[in-house]
C-alpha cells in the first residue's frame, strides 16, 4: 500500500509518498481501506517539529480517517468487513492515517451513516471533539451564554459556532474579511473582521473565549471574558495567563482531547437533525499531501480532505 512519509522535520518538502506492506490488525483492532483523510493543523505542527507530539520521524502524519473495514483483529465484534467506519484513532499518539490502509482500536470508531460521504466523515473527529470538549464538557454552556469563537471560518472555528447556537448561545465570532458570509451563515449573531477590528476593544462579560491560537493571544482573551468565566485555549497557555485567570476565577483550560465516541456522536446526531454540518472546501489525492498543507496555510474555510 502507499503511505505518506517524513524522515526528518521540515517544509512540505520532507513529505514522501512510500510503498510498505500492509498493515494486519491486532486484537481489538481493525483495518480501514481509506476512503478519506482530514487535514488539520495539527498535522503541520508535528511535520514541522514545532510540536513534536509523537516523537522524532521517521513517522506517519494524521488522525481523522473514514473509510472501509477490510480485516479484523481477534475480538472485535462492534463491526464486520464492509462496514463502514470514522473517527480519530490513537490521538495523542501516531495515528498514521496518511496512508490507503490504516490499523485503528475497534472502539475508537464510529459506523458511518448512510448519509454521510468519507469525504465529510474524515473532516468531522478533530474539530467535533475539540468543539464538543471545550464548548459541552468543559465550559458546560447554558442557553443565553455568550460564546467569542476566534478564526470561526477554519476547522474547529466553524463547528465550536454552530454548537453554541444549537445550545441557545449568543455567539460573537472572529474571522477574515474573506470568511464573514460564511460564518455569519453558520449562525453566527456578530462577526468581526480580526483584520479590521480588535475584539479587546469591543467586547466585555464573555462567558466563554474559545481560542485557537493560545500564548500571547491568551491574554487578549482574558480581558474579554466575565470573572468566573472560561477561556478554552487549543494551543499552550503562559504561566503569567495562568495566575491572571486564578486570580478573577476564571477557568484556563488547555483543552486536549483523546477519541471519545460519545462526543463524537453527540456531533454526528446534530448532523442528523440538520442542525451543524462539517464543510469541506477542497480535496486532494494522498500524493499531494504537501499541497494541502500548503493549502491550510494559506487559510482555509472549514477544512480539507486527502483521498487514496
Amino acid at each position: 500500500m502507499r503511505t505518506i512519509t517524513q524522515t526528518s522535520f521540515g517544509g512540505t518538502d520532507v513529505l514522501e509518498q512510500v510503498d510498505v506492506p500492509s498493515p494486519e490488525p491486532s486484537a481489538g483492532e481493525v483495518r480501514i481501506a481509506v476512503g478519506a483523510i482530514g487535514v488539520n493543523p495539527l498535522d503541520v505542527a508535528v511535520r514541522e517539529g514545532w510540536y513534536p507530539m509523537i516523537g522524532e520521524p521517521p513517522f506517519t502524519l494524521g488522525w481523522d480517517v473514514a473509510g472501509t473495514v477490510d480485516a479484523l483483529g481477534d475480538g472485535v465484534t462492534d463491526f464486520a468487513v464492509g462496514d463502514r467506519v470514522f473517527g480519530m484513532p490513537r490521538l495523542p499518539g501516531a495515528g498514521n492515517t496518511y496512508a490507503e490502509q490504516v490499523v485503528v482500536p475497534a472502539a475508537e470508531l464510529l459506523a458511518t451513516p448512510d448519509w454521510l460521504d468519507d469525504a465529510h466523515a474524515a473532516a468531522l473527529p478533530l474539530v467535533a471533539h475539540t468543539a464538543y470538549r471545550s464548548i459541552v464538557e468543559i465550559a458546560q454552556l447554558q442557553p443565553g451564554q455568550r460564546v467569542l469563537v476566534q478564526a470561526a471560518g477554519g476547522g474547529v472555528g466553524h463547528v465550536a459556532v454552530q454548537l453554541a447556537k444549537t445550545l441557545g448561545a449568543e455567539v460573537v465570532a472572529t474571522a477574515s474579511a474573506g470568511k464573514v458570509d460564511f460564518v455569519r451563515g453558520l449562525g453566527a449573531d456578530q462577526v468581526i473582521d480580526y483584520r479590521e477590528q480588535d475584539f479587546a476593544t469591543l467586547l466585555s462579560d464573555v462567558d466563554l473565549v474559545i481560542d485557537p491560537f493560545g500564548g500571547e493571544s491568551v491574554g487578549r482573551s482574558l480581558a474579554v471574558v466575565r470573572d468566573g468565566g472560561v477561556v478554552a485555549s487549543l494551543l499552550d497557555v503562559r504561566e503569567e495567563d495562568v495566575v491572571a485567570a486564578k486570580e478573577r476565577g476564571i477557568e484556563l483550560n488547555r483543552v486536549r482531547i483523546v477519541p471519545s465516541r460519545a462526543a463524537l456522536q453527540a456531533v454526528v446526531d446534530l448532523m442528523a437533525a440538520d442542525r451543524l454540518a462539517v464543510h469541506v472546501s477542497g480535496r486532494f489525492p494522498l500524493a499531494q499531501a504537501g499541497a494541502a498543507h500548503d493549502e491550510l496555510g494559506r487559510g482555509v474555510v472549514g477544512k480539507l480532505v486527502l483521498v487514496p
